[in-house]
């Protein structure tokens, strides 16, 4: 079994109200969490002061985006330092939504990447291919470029975790094999030992995320570079708790 801690985050995305996230926060305040698992709730931006002041301590709150500067003219934006004011230690940064959906460059994220770090944040920086990129063979290479963006930005490797998410299995219901899963973070850990370093490639936790459930969330769990994962539709259901249970 890896040496680094398994690593379960949920994102919650545009979804919830006070009452319904209310109930699914008693349901994991009641929870068992394993002491070898971290787990981290991305709740919306609106809700970050309340996610943290309802849920235990056991459990990690993360944003799910910021901008790459503190303060500023800056409409519907929010700052690292806004973050960590509502006492939140972590941010999804890059996930495909951002990148696809509102058009965020690699280089916009790697500033951001850059900025949330220096703020002293954790980082959940997530990378991926299309269907159509997975179709045409060139995965590793848009996952090796989105990749080096994050990584030329990083100075302190021990708060971040890379999240491994293929486009096409999130939401989906598709969700890649265990194998490809494997075989892709395996082959990022090996990129990470050739052009970031040997202990970083052995420290740093890489996860996968794209339509993880509690019915697969074991066989992915056991593979040797999947280091947890980031959960989207299921981290609103009770069988989240199955899920932070997969390495039990």
């Amino acid at each position: 079994m890896s040496p680094r801690k398994f690593f379960v985050g949920g994102n919650w995305k545009m979804n919830g109200d006070k009452k319904s996230l209310g109930e699914l926060i008693n349901t994991l305040n009641s929870a068992k969490v394993p002491p070898d698992t971290e787990v981290v709730c991305g709740a919306p931006s609106i809700y970050l002061d309340f996610a943290r002041s309802k849920l235990d301590a056991k459990i990690g709150v993360a944003a799910q985006n910021c901008y790459k500067v503190a303060k500023g003219a800056f409409t519907g934006e929010i700052s690292p330092a806004m973050i960590k004011d509502c006492g939140v230690e972590w941010v999804i940064l890059g996930h495909s939504e951002r990148r696809h959906v509102f058009g965020e460059s690699d280089e916009l994220i790697g500033q951001k990447v850059a900025h949330a770090l220096e703020s002293g944040l954790g980082v959940i920086a997530c990378i991926g291919e299309k269907l159509d990129e997975r179709e045409a063979g060139i995965t590793e290479k848009v996952v090796f470029a989105q990749t080096k963006v994050i990584a030329d930005n990083v100075k302190d490797w021990s708060k971040v975790v890379i999240a491994y998410e293929p486009v096409w299995a999130i939401g989906t219901g598709k969700t890649a094999s265990p194998q490809q899963a494997q075989e892709v973070h395996e082959k990022l850990r090996h990129w990470m030992a050739t052009n970031v370093s040997e202990a970083v490639a052995k420290s740093v936790r890489i996860i996968y995320g794209g339509s993880v459930t509690g019915a697969s969330c074991k066989e992915l769990g056991s593979q040797k570079d999947v280091d947890g994962f980031l959960v989207g539709g299921a981290s609103l259901k009770p069988e989240f708790v199955d899920i932070i249970n997969a390495r039990a």
